[in-house]
């Protein structure tokens, strides 16, 4: 197979005019090089030939502000920053090729002839290379077969420097930052096949025009120095996420790109457990160590009112992980912390458990890990099966952290499967017959999946940080391989690779990505989704430019809420986009207080009715209890079937849109409940008795009349917090009916619960104050509902409303059910005065449960405060 490259990209030919029209007013050479070597854009010295810029500074700053102005660059720096400029391209829309073919464009309007293409690593530099490759019959075409000569820097090969430097046709070297950053670095010492010459100064002696790829990795002082070392005539900086963008020319932001079709479409396959809280789980966040203790930060499943939730605590060594819990039963034996290891960042347990920083155990790992490997699989054939005749093949691609899970040696040294592969291989074969694809991929299962990973001195694959010399030859084989891959005739279509390789990898065929890591996942999401943004090709060679087609999927395990806010942030943050959703969110009011309101008499007339605390006290039947909480458990409606802990898979388009990244419409979703997990049975009688405070007796006659408990043994947890949960509403129920409140003596809600002037967020349903002489406030009320807003509006314009204000928060009436904070204190007069305490809520609003008894608890509580009426309304109108 053979690629082929659009010319006429106009977006593409956008970004290579902003940078050829710096130079516009650059005169050129006047004959032939021999001729004329001192005019135009090329200059001789005794090294050889060289650029030459005949602009000054200030044409230069010019050029860019035109360039700005056309292009839109709205952030533009108000001075000129230097030499330096930078081209903004989201990933897989092509950025390499347009500075090469800015190379040429540059040579063909200037006469520029020198070029240093510098980069941040191995696994780059083997893609500049490839690409060089790929696109040169592209360009040779383009370009009339203009002369071109493009190596990569090595330094057991310095003299090639001097050819370099003396010839006068295109010249490319391609060069990682770390080869030449260094005093120590062989192209700056003295060199006795270059007549004791530094390599580096043939370089310097061209004034070469440096091409900086993925500046943002080589911002730090000491690399930033090597790259003005090699006197450059300009960098050129290439980046989807600049740190410091000088002199922007060009930007191509993410929305942009994905809006324009110019990258693939994304969706987010989530899979997670459900209701899997019966095994003793716990994850290693962190270890932190100082000169007086050590500490680790774990994540376990805690007892809390609202039942099991993962929590992260804190521990040392002695600590009882049970205690931390809460009194779980599952980790009632064997873990007490004995041990902390911050050299090795692991920590040991009682019952001889070692984690590492980011491993876990329990929680169905192992069967999330096989289930997102059966989605990857499931999606991959989906879209064999429908690009069928298309000629495009599908590739999909595995990260993991550990290779001993894709590949292991036996005893004799002899390589077999890890647990990856192993399941990989009966997914697979299950998987195709369902697709009924399996006389169209007809290759052995052995062959259509396969690993890329480093190699240690011996030949046995390994982890790696993805920067170590036995990670070039690695890179190099994916670059080497990218058209194989592409070959429908190669089996190869799964791909398994260390996560550390991630940066290698720009394959465009790539269609689903999951990453299936033992320790949590440090790759960030815009680096995950980058390695399958291109838009892919079919078996000549052409881009595609389908949206049905263009979709990429990413197997995740986590949220599709929590997988979009992280590539927001990151976008927000890598790339200096604002949303509009966040611009208004980021947007604070000052909230002033009307001065002197305290002393108002029209606010005190209902404030000295309302200011007095109060305590409530309960009383219920507990045969009652026992007979509507077993009637209500017995209720599927009120307490569903217990089912076996599962794994769920639901996927979901993203959205990038100028408000921010949102979800799209659900694609797809499907439930497992297959699997057989062992645990211990807890205490179900403590348990609830912990939660409700009733008598073991009251929680027995209960489980008993309900004729559910049976249940219990199909997902303990699950069945305890359903049976809390339905017992407690029952019990605040009766509670609450009989709920009385009594004023505390003299004690009083403090004035200071009236916070002289703060800060809010924007909110379209803050309140806009046009008589500040009707309330507290100055300028705006702060509120959370347009139901709300309605209700202050009605309030100022209405002439039988006297004086209104929206309680604050702290002022809160404790109820069975926690704290409750009422909306609004309203004094209202038509033929006579009404203190009214105000619950805004919708007409035909339908209220939680939790609502409806907050309301009851508050229609008690004022009940007990002379001349104040409580009332549940939407407009004033209500009042009357």
């Amino acid at each position: 197979m053979k690629l082929h490259f659009d010319s006429s990209q106009q977006y593409q030919l956008d970004a290579i005019k902003a940078v050829t029209d710096l130079f516009e007013g650059q005169p050129l050479p006047s004959g032939d090089f021999e001729t004329s070597l001192s005019y135009g854009s090329l200059a001789y010295s005794e090294n050889g030939f060289g650029n030459k810029l005949l602009l000054n500074n200030e044409q230069i700053w010019e050029n860019t502000r035109i360039i700005q102005q056309r292009n839109e660059i709205n952030n533009a720096a108000g001075t000129f920053q230097g030499m330096h400029f930078s081209v903004e391209m989201e990933t897989g829309t092509g950025k390499t090729y347009v500075y090469l073919r800015t190379i040429y464009e540059l040579s063909k309007l200037y006469g520029f002839k020198k070029f240093v293409i510098v980069v941040p690593s191995v696994a780059i530099r083997e893609g500049v290379f490839k690409n060089l490759q790929i696109t040169s019959d592209h360009f040779q075409n383009l370009y009339d077969k203009t002369p071109v000569n493009f190596t990569v820097y090595d330094s057991k090969a310095v003299p090639a420097l001097r050819g370099f430097a003396s010839a006068n046709t295109i010249q490319i070297l391609v060069i990682n930052i770390d080869a030449f950053a260094k005093d120590e670095n062989i192209i700056n010492k003295p060199n006795d096949r270059l007549s004791g010459k530094k390599p580096i100064e043939f370089l310097q002696s061209c004034n070469p025009i440096v091409i900086v790829d993925e500046p943002q990795n080589m911002e730090g002082g000491i690399r930033k120095k090597a790259i003005d070392n090699l006197n450059p005539l300009c960098t050129l900086r290439y980046s989807a996420t600049h740190k410091n963008a000088y002199n922007l020319l060009y930007s191509l932001n993410p929305v942009k790109a994905y809006n324009l079709g110019l990258v693939k479409q994304i969706e987010v396959d989530s899979v997670l457990s459900e209701n899997s809280m019966n095994q003793a789980f716990i994850e290693l966040e962190s270890i932190h160590s100082t000169k007086t203790k050590i500490t680790a930060k774990i994540k376990i499943d805690c007892n809390t009112e609202k039942g099991a939730v993962k929590k992260s605590v804190t521990i040392k060594v002695g600590d009882d992980i049970y205690d931390h819990s809460n009194q779980r039963e599952m980790y009632k034996n064997g873990f007490i912390v004995t041990g902390i290891d911050p050299g090795n960042n692991t920590i040991e347990l009682g019952n001889n458990l070692v984690l590492s920083v980011g491993e876990s155990q329990g929680g169905m790992h192992d069967e999330l890990m096989r289930y997102m490997i059966k989605k990857t699989v499931e999606e991959h054939l989906q879209k064999e099966k429908r690009f069928k005749g298309r000629g495009i093949k599908v590739l999909s691609l595995f990260f993991i952290d550990r290779v001993k899970n894709y590949r292991e040696y036996d005893e004799q040294g002899n390589m077999i499967k890890g647990k990856f592969a192993e399941w990989f291989e009966e997914i697979y074969q299950e998987e195709i017959k369902k697709a009924g694809i399996e006389n169209t991929i007809t290759h052995p299962v052995s062959e259509v999946h396969n690993g890329y990973f480093s190699q240690d001195s011996k030949g046995r694959i390994k982890d790696t940080g993805g920067e170590t010399i036995a990670d070039d030859d690695t890179y190099k084989l994916i670059m080497q391989e990218k058209e194989k891959l592409l070959d429908a005739k190669t089996p190869l279509r799964f791909i398994f690779s260390h996560s550390a390789l991630r940066e290698g990898w720009d394959n465009p065929n790539v269609f689903q990505i999951c990453t299936l890591n033992e320790t949590r996942s440090t790759i960030r999401k815009r680096q995950e989704i980058g390695r399958g943004l291109r838009l892919p090709v079919n078996q000549d060679g052409e881009r595609i430019f389908d949206k049905t087609i263009n979709r990429l999927t990413v197997i995740a395990n986590e949220s599709y809420d929590d997988f979009a806010k992280a590539l927001q942030k990151e976008i927000e943050e890598e790339c200096d986009v604002i949303f509009t959703g966040i611009r208004d969110k980021n947007k604070k009011q000052k909230v002033t207080l009307r001065k002197g309101f305290e002393m108002d008499p029209k606010f005190l007339q209902i404030w000295e009715r309302i200011k007095f605390r109060s305590r409530y006290s309960v009383n219920y039947n507990t045969s009652k209890l026992i007979e509507s909480a077993s009637e209500a458990v017995k209720d599927k409606l009120r307490m569903p079937e217990i089912t076996k802990p599962a794994i769920r898979s639901v996927r979901k388009e993203i959205l990038l849109t100028d408000d921010g990244v949102a979800g799209g419409k659900i694609l797809g979703e499907s439930l497992d409940r297959t699997y057989s997990l062992e645990f211990e049975l807890p205490d179900i009688l403590s348990y609830i008795q912990n939660k409700t405070e009733l008598t073991r007796a009251t929680i027995l006659e209960i489980l008993k009349k309900s004729n559910r408990l049976p249940e219990f043994f199909v997902n303990p947890q699950s069945f305890m917090d359903n049976i809390v949960a339905v017992i407690k509403a029952e019990l605040y129920k009766l509670m609450i009916d009989g709920i009385r409140y009594e004023k505390i003596g003299t004690t009083v809600y403090e004035m200071s619960l009236f916070d002289t002037d703060f800060e809010i967020y924007y909110n379209k349903d803050n309140f806009k104050v046009s008589d500040p002489g009707k309330t507290i406030y100055e300028n705006i009320i702060p509120l959370d509902s347009g139901v709300e807003n309605t209700f202050a509006g009605d309030c100022e314009s209405n002439i039988h409303v006297e004086f209104y204000f929206k309680l604050p928060s702290g002022f809160k009436i404790n109820t069975p059910i926690g704290t409750y904070n009422p909306d609004w204190a309203v004094v209202f007069e038509n033929e006579k005065k009404v203190y009214f305490i105000v619950e805004t809520k919708s007409a035909g609003q339908e209220l939680l449960n939790s609502e409806q008894m907050k309301i009851k608890c508050g229609t008690a509580y004022f009940k007990g405060l002379e001349g104040v009426s409580y009332i549940r309304a939407s407009s004033v109108s209500e009042l009357l």
